[in-house]
């Protein structure tokens, strides 16, 4: 299965609606990477790369700047679905993510998942697709094999 959807974070400094936050600073970096550096982030998934289009979930998750060069980190995150056919689902995604231009492409590692998600495996491609002092938006393009489960309609994963 092919999922597209789309990241929007409020980045490092743009004030008390960022989701995205240092946990730790060890060292200052231009990028928030610096080596040491944890950031823990709560993004909304949207349908489109407009910041008026649906939501369909959050990003929820953490990342350790893991590199000495400072040039990418660590992520381990989840993907929560709270709207339209994988409501109350989400998948689990870790690996690399490097400071790079936008339009730049990436892997993860979807390593799990819960609700209809549940034994997912595959990868998740990201492209940085727009950025503006305040605001940094990805295009993401989840490529998985699962086992699909009926849920109850209570059911919370």
């Amino acid at each position: 299965m092919h999922l597209r959807f789309y990241n929007h974070e409020r980045i490092l400094g743009s004030g008390p609606n960022a989701t995205v936050v240092y946990a730790v600073e060890r060292r200052g970096s231009t990028s928030g990477a610096g080596f040491g550096n944890i950031i823990v982030y709560d993004n909304l998934l949207r349908l489109g790369v407009e910041t008026d289009s649906p939501i369909i979930g959050r990003n929820q998750g953490m990342g350790v700047g893991s590199s000495l060069a400072e040039n990418s980190g660590l992520t381990n995150c989840q993907l929560v679905f709270t709207a339209g056919k994988y409501n109350g689902s989400s998948l689990a995604v870790q690996g690399l993510f490097p400071v790079a231009p936008l339009e730049t492409v990436f892997e993860r590692a979807i390593t799990g998942g819960t609700g209809r998600f549940r034994l997912a495996r595959g990868y998740l491609l990201t492209t940085e697709v727009r950025s503006t002092s305040t605001t940094l938006t990805g295009q993401l393009d989840a490529y998985i094999t699962f086992r699909e489960v009926h849920i109850p309609t209570k059911y919370i994963g």
